[in-house]
């Protein structure tokens, strides 16, 4: 099992939540800021099976929009081995 941590700024995320759900991943949306302009982003944790990373970093790629300007960037993710996973 993997966890992404994709940040992404705000105006893409409106689309992105709803298709990553829509292919059945499992979401956990954060509001954060940061970058070097303090731009308001959102973070989003995804708990996927090893199998699932390449689909879902396709679902963020797709829904991740041209940068406005040099500064800005696109979408960052992270991609963490996940030793244990448990719902209580």
């Amino acid at each position: 099992m993997k966890l992404l941590l994709a940040i992404v700024r705000d105006p893409d995320s409106q689309a992105m939540l709803p298709d990553l759900l829509s292919h059945e991943f499992r979401v956990t949306r954060i509001a954060s800021t940061g970058g070097w302009l303090r731009q308001g982003n959102t973070t989003f944790l995804i708990g996927v099976e090893d199998d699932q990373v390449e689909q879902a970093m396709g679902v963020i790629a797709k829904n991740s929009s041209p940068p406005p300007n040099a500064e800005a960037g696109r979408t960052t993710v992270f991609v963490l081995g996940n030793v244990r996973y448990q719902q209580l």
